[in-house]
């Protein structure tokens, strides 16, 4: 496999009009001959980490991420929360994304934020977004998405509704520079 997407964001261009990715920021976690997988950076529930911890019964000790913004992260087991964090620490459920961030799903990391330590930076999605082998490459090759290598603090530093331009900064790319529709004078 030539292309590896892997800790790259994923930027929804204006063709893409699937409503689930529709002006989506999507940071791939994991991309290899099989597939790829990642979670939706800008798409929030209107759920802080304060109200997941109360559906889940547990007590949250870290002021510091009580209002953090859950996110949509995918239509995939939108059931089942993902923890994107650095450092990577040690996880019973957890892909390495990279040398220091993981993608964990294992209920162990959030008992470790309530009780007020776990990992010093996170971002929690429900869901995830999955491609099959070779279905990310053919998104791309039809223009739905591109694609720059990502820079973490704009998932763990910026509020979800500032990451899409953020991420399309990286490029140096403006808003007004994807118009649908160009104006005519």
């Amino acid at each position: 496999m030539d292309l590896d997407l892997s800790q790259h964001f994923l930027i929804a261009m204006p063709s893409l009009v699937d409503p689930i990715f529709a002006r989506t920021l999507t940071f791939v976690c994991d991309h290899n001959e099989r597939g790829a997988m990642g979670v939706i950076v800008n798409r929030p529930l209107g759920m802080t980490l304060t109200t997941l911890f109360e559906q889940i019964d547990v007590e949250l000790h870290r002021p510091d991420v009580a209002e953090l913004a859950v996110c949509f992260g995918g239509p995939v087991q939108t059931d089942r929360g993902f923890v994107l964090h650095t450092p990577l620490g040690n996880w019973q459920s957890t892909l390495a994304v990279s040398d220091d961030m993981g993608l964990t799903t294992s209920k162990d990391i959030l008992m470790a934020v309530g009780e007020g330590s776990g990992p010093e930076q996170l971002f929690v999605t429900l869901g995830y977004a999955g491609w099959e082998a070779g279905q990310l490459e053919n998104e791309l090759a039809q223009n739905a998405w591109i694609s720059v290598q990502a820079d973490p603090r704009i998932i763990f530093e910026q509020p979800a509704e500032a990451r899409y331009e953020a991420a399309l900064a990286l490029l140096g790319i403006d808003m007004a520079m994807l118009a649908e529709e160009a104006g005519h004078a």
